[in-house]
């Protein structure tokens, strides 16, 4: 187990990650989230003491530094293009596995694993986001270990391998041993993770279940629809829960469960068509929890104004992109 306890790191008068304490258990996947800026490498960085900072991170009891052999208790994969690129894929496995101890053979039964036995051969200097990561990875299971760290291991993988990421991670922790993973494709980590570590500005957010995460965004309502819905949504209200219409005969209700509302509705002899729980999706939960702590906040675009013509009147869009092009006129005179 990973037991993270007061984190904490300053550059200069700004604090990027400050008091973050969570467990990573054997047996889950442990997302970890946050916008842009919210501390999410620095806080790896502090776990394996690559970062000097505050706190501290005991993998089984022990810090990264006192592991005996620390690439066969934890595998990290923080950069998908850490490696030499003229060097053969499967040569910079071997290296790797020469300087921890690791016999020579589990090289290519890593690049088995992650399905790179076709270019082992290859020099990784022409290796795509995706193949890299995926090298990466082969990498950080080396030494068997039962502890996996990875930063956006994702990144660049297309469909097929972020299908193929998702079961290999989840049977990885099935099998007894601890994930950590940070991600910015939130439906996938919906799909992944079982545990969710938010943080935002270096601060928790959340430290939860995703079940748990998702219910407790406002998004997450009850569906009712009722032929006396206007009267039903007074007497919600007057409970104290949020109601929010839907259209003329349905509305979605927030701090009631789909039982008190149907009860609710049976004591005032209501009839209901439809009483069904609306979860959130974890973008939405994630984007509600995080928006105070977003960092880099993007405008909304305008559209570009019209320019006029001789007459004052607007320029058809047809007529000011052959107006870009003197050539296309000259072409067609």
């Amino acid at each position: 187990m990973i037991e993270a306890t007061g984190l904490h790191k300053r550059y200069g008068a700004t604090v990027a990650v400050h008091d973050l304490s969570f467990e990573v258990r054997p047996g889950r996947v442990t997302g970890f989230l946050g916008p842009n800026g919210a501390g999410k490498s620095t806080t790896i960085r502090l776990m394996l003491d690559l970062d000097a900072g505050g706190g501290r991170t005991l993998y089984g009891g022990r810090p990264y530094r006192e592991l005996r052999h620390p690439t066969r208790e934890v595998g990290t994969l923080l950069d998908a293009k850490a490696f030499h690129p003229t060097r053969k894929a499967r040569n910079h496995l071997r290296m790797l596995a020469a300087a921890t101890g690791v016999p020579d053979a589990r090289v290519d039964e890593v690049l088995a694993m992650v399905g790179l036995e076709s270019v082992a051969k290859k020099q990784p200097q022409g290796f795509s986001l995706g193949m890299g990561q995926r090298l990466g990875l082969a990498a950080a299971l080396l030494g068997d270990p039962h502890t996996l760290i990875l930063d956006e291991p994702a990144n660049g993988l297309d469909p097929q391998g972020i299908n193929w990421l998702r079961g290999f991670l989840q049977d990885f922790a099935a099998s007894g041993r601890s994930v950590f993973v940070s991600s910015h494709l939130l439906a996938e980590m919906a799909l992944m993770a079982d545990h969710l570590v938010v943080i935002g500005k270096g601060r928790t957010i959340a430290n939860e279940s995703v079940a748990d995460f998702v219910a407790n965004s406002s998004r997450s309502a009850v569906l009712v629809q009722s032929p006396r819905i206007d009267e039903l949504a007074t007497l919600l209200r007057a409970e104290g829960a949020g109601v929010e219409r839907v259209d003329n005969t349905a509305i979605a209700v927030s701090g009631a469960d789909r039982a008190s509302v149907g009860e609710l509705a049976y004591a005032h002899q209501i009839v209901l068509h439809e009483l069904t729980d609306r979860a959130a999706t974890l973008e939405e939960a994630f984007l509600e929890a995080t928006t105070e702590a977003e960092q880099f906040v993007a405008t909304a675009a305008t559209p570009r104004p019209k320019r006029a013509t001789a007459d004052g009147a607007p320029e058809h869009p047809e007529h000011a992109e052959h107006a870009e092009h003197p050539a296309h006129l000259e072409r067609t005179r």
